[in-house]
């Protein structure tokens, strides 16, 4: 069945220039790309086969959509494959999303695939994907993102968020001010005079649900929600300012001995961290067990305070919960909190759930799909775009990218560019340097630059960050 769209949504479409996208899996995953690419303006075909998540996708969205299976090479010419720019194959199923991008190598070997696989049984396979047939561009598995970013998480007790950039020379920390701090209540041009050379540089500030890119004359305040900027082999000293020490953790407790679960597991009991596992399929215990050398692994429910309590969770350092289940997670770290485990980390599937969790004590959150909606964005946006990190529920992003010669932003002082409003150029990458700007500071082609912006502003920064068309 194709479901047809409004009278005006075609005529919309023609008007539409630029990258055309067909998005395979109408899931969380799907569904958000497709909003957030169809709010840039940009041309999307989604394919889903469920009936009932076709048919809010076409409620909900101004995108077209097709009622069939991705792997199809009838729904895929539907579709329009051989005039696509992009595929991207996102269905919960990883030989459905191989087979699309094989199929789509068959009708159209020029579009650029990208495929979400995430069994582990396909790992030592990814270049051989890239580089034989079905030449998938990029694979992206979330969950391998998710353990890196636990692992950051976890480190920083006090940090709510972190990741990095410029293969991990840059890093991005979200810390929440409280009223001891001696921040609290500054003015952000008075940094420099207070903090010199290791000053914090603060990309975001979000306070009450508003995402804040600041000005000079901005102040922050207890309560707020701060994302700074810094050299990665400065960061502690960063912190310091802040009054936050990095102490690496000794023990943790893992809830969920799924994909992630079962990484993460791996990879602590690797660093020497003494680790406990709880699973409650007794099957999947087994198997665990087996895989695993020193965690623990035990059989249990991980939201039964029964157990934790056996399981002395006061002298553990951090409790990490990665069940496939929303609810379950949430319950594990507020029954960690109660016990008196201040580092928990949660994961969450469900975008709905996020307005509610700090309300309620959840601050420290992963989330495969944003993960995986980060992965995706960075190779569909325009420009040289090397990465894009969501933040806060997507309402912030952080984009890196590279200076092309004759784009807006280059060859000018910040200070004379017409920056989108709600956008923050917050570093710049030169030869390997890292440089924090000041708006005398000038961006050379082929730099590297990351700017923070918020959600309304994407479509600004990226023509912003385009080659002009009469370069060519």
């Amino acid at each position: 069945m194709f479901l047809v769209n409004s009278p005006s949504r075609p005529t919309e479409f023609n008007r539409r220039a630029g990258v055309k996208i067909i998005i395979v899996g109408a899931g969380e995953v799907g569904y958000n790309i497709a909003s957030r690419l169809a709010s840039e303006s940009k041309q999307v075909v989604v394919i889903e086969r469920n009936p009932d998540l076709a048919r809010v996708l076409f409620e909900d969205l101004d995108v077209q959509v097709i009622e069939g299976s991705g792997s199809s090479p009838t729904v895929l010419s539907r579709a329009g494959i051989q005039d696509t720019d992009i595929l991207l194959a996102v269905t919960d199923s990883d030989e459905i999303n191989l087979t699309a991008c094989l199929v789509t190598n068959m009708l159209s070997p020029s579009t650029k695939k990208l495929a979400r696989i995430r069994n582990t049984d396909f790992d030592s396979f990814h270049e051989i994907f890239k580089t034989q047939i079905p030449y998938i561009d990029t694979i992206i598995n979330p969950e391998i993102e998710v353990v890196k970013t636990i692992r950051r998480l976890v480190d920083i007790p006090q940090a709510l968020d972190t990741g990095d950039f410029a293969d991990g020379k840059v890093r991005y920390t979200g810390i929440r001010i409280d009223s001891a701090s001696v921040m609290a209540g500054m003015c952000l041009k008075d940094f420099q005079e207070r903090f010199g050379a290791t000053r914090p540089l603060i990309a975001a500030i979000v306070r009450k649900d508003e995402v804040i890119v600041p000005r000079g004359n901005d102040s922050i305040y207890p309560g707020d929600l701060v994302y700074f900027v810094s050299h990665a082999d400065q960061l502690k000293d960063t912190l310091k300012i802040f009054g936050i020490q990095i102490k690496p953790i000794q023990s943790a407790l893992i809830v969920g001995g799924g994909r992630i679960g079962a990484r993460l597991a791996t990879q602590m009991e690797n660093e020497g961290i003494k680790t406990r596992l709880i699973e409650a399929d007794k099957a999947r215990c087994l198997e665990l067990a087996e895989q695993m050398d020193k965690t623990v692994v035990l059989h249990g429910d991980g939201s039964d305070q029964k157990l934790f309590l056996e399981e002395n969770l006061n002298q553990i350092d951090a409790v990490i919960s990665v069940t496939d289940d929303d609810e379950t997670n949430v319950l594990v770290s507020l029954l960690a909190k109660n016990l008196g485990v201040k580092n928990t980390v949660t994961r969450i599937g469900k975008s709905s759930y996020y307005p509610f969790l700090t309300t309620i004590g959840i601050e420290k959150v992963v989330s495969p799909r944003l993960s995986a909606v980060s992965s995706i964005l960075q190779n569909v946006r325009q420009g040289k775009v090397l990465s894009d990190i969501s933040i806060f529920g997507e309402r912030g992003e952080f984009i890196q990218a590279v200076a092309l010669e004759t784009s807006d932003i280059t060859n000018r002082p910040l200070k004379d560019l017409n920056m989108p409003k709600g956008a923050l150029l917050v570093c710049i990458i030169r030869n390997g340097d890292i440089i924090i700007p000041t708006g005398e500071s000038v961006v050379t082609p082929g730099d590297q630059i990351i700017v923070f912006t918020v959600k309304q502003a994407v479509k600004k920064m990226e023509k912003l960050l385009t080659v002009k068309l009469e370069f060519f």
